[in-house]
């Protein structure tokens, strides 16, 4: 019997994409591989993704089409965790954070679409995060690159929409000169498995599923997205020199020397800095001494005064280029 036709259900954040060119190409694909009409589904104000990918869960698509910028690709995830259902990614926005680690074609829709509709399954982890904000009440979220304390988290809210709308990430850079001149640091009691709980001083915590970011940012080296593990990264700087360790660090040792062969080399044994630590584990609770904003995959969830995440591993199905599959 011939292979019946199959069905896509595509998320549409209408703020991110250009609707009359992505229905064109959308038309193209499914023409091209024999597909049903996809199911059109736009987020809105009040769901950014949540119902409309339970939509189409309850309809049985075959595959669901993320279309816009990170928040939009974590709240479509969250609802395919464990389902078994692929998720395609259309990047849109500034950051495309997940589809940088994965390798994927950024700003190429035809491709995008070709992966969705006949690439090849690549499963992954996800991270799983319970927020406690101190009146007793706890909200749980899903991840897919990163979750943060401090800096990140404080930058996120300082930064300005509309130039972040104009500019891309340069629109951070503001913000980081603002965030910098707050000198409150982080006093965190945590335990990571099942090591026994340790206390320390920080400026920020990041809990990483994957490790790159935009302007070629290599944060957890050793980072991948199918590992069964966090790579996690605390900044405690002491100063100015502290932010010189970081700097180096992260641009000059991650970016540059460790892409290389001959680069890794010059590095020799890997060093950790007294101002950047790094530890791996699949499971983290963290204690603030007082409540403070939370970033998941660059959205910010409101302040927390404890939070505890682990690693969900191969829960998700990620559609990529049958050569990359």
């Amino acid at each position: 019997m011939p292979e019946q036709p199959r069905t896509a259900a595509i998320v549409v954040n209408p703020v991110k994409v250009d609707e009359p060119a992505l229905r064109e190409a959308l038309a193209a694909a499914e023409k091209r591989w024999g597909w049903n009409e996809t199911l059109w589904l736009e987020t809105t104000e009040d769901d950014p993704g949540s119902g409309q990918t339970k939509e189409a869960l309850e309809k049985g698509v075959d595959v669901v089409i993320a279309a816009g910028g990170d928040g939009t690709v974590r709240t479509v995830a969250e609802e395919l965790r464990g389902t078994g259902t692929p998720i395609a990614l259309l990047p849109s926005g500034t950051g495309n954070l997940l589809a940088r680690n994965l390798n994927l074609t950024l700003d190429d829709i035809e491709n995008a679409l070709d992966s969705a509709f006949d690439g090849g399954d690549r499963t992954i982890d996800m991270g799983v995060i319970e927020l406690r904000d101190g009146s007793g009440g706890t909200r749980r979220h899903a991840y897919l690159v990163m979750a943060g304390v401090g800096i990140d988290a404080q930058m996120i809210a300082a930064t300005d929409e509309d130039l972040k709308a104009k500019h891309g990430w340069l629109a951070y850079v503001k913000a980081i000169g603002t965030v910098l001149r707050d000198k409150n640091q982080l006093r965190v009691r945590y335990r990571l498995d099942d090591y026994g709980q340790r206390s320390m001083r920080a400026h920020t915590v990041l809990i990483g599923n994957c490790g790159s970011l935009p302007a070629n940012i290599l944060l957890l080296p050793e980072a991948a997205v199918d590992d069964g593990q966090f790579d996690i990264v605390v900044l405690r700087p002491e100063g100015f020199v502290g932010w010189v360790q970081i700097v180096v660090k992260i641009f000059w040792e991650n970016g540059v020397l460790r892409r290389t062969t001959v680069g890794r080399r010059l590095m020799g044994a890997d060093r950790e800095v007294r101002a950047m630590n790094y530890l791996k584990g699949k499971e983290f609770v963290m204690r603030l001494s007082r409540a403070e904003e939370v970033e998941l995959d660059g959205d910010l969830f409101g302040r927390a005064s404890a939070l505890r995440t682990w690693v969900d591993p191969s829960s998700l199905v990620v559609k990529v280029p049958k050569e990359a599959a």
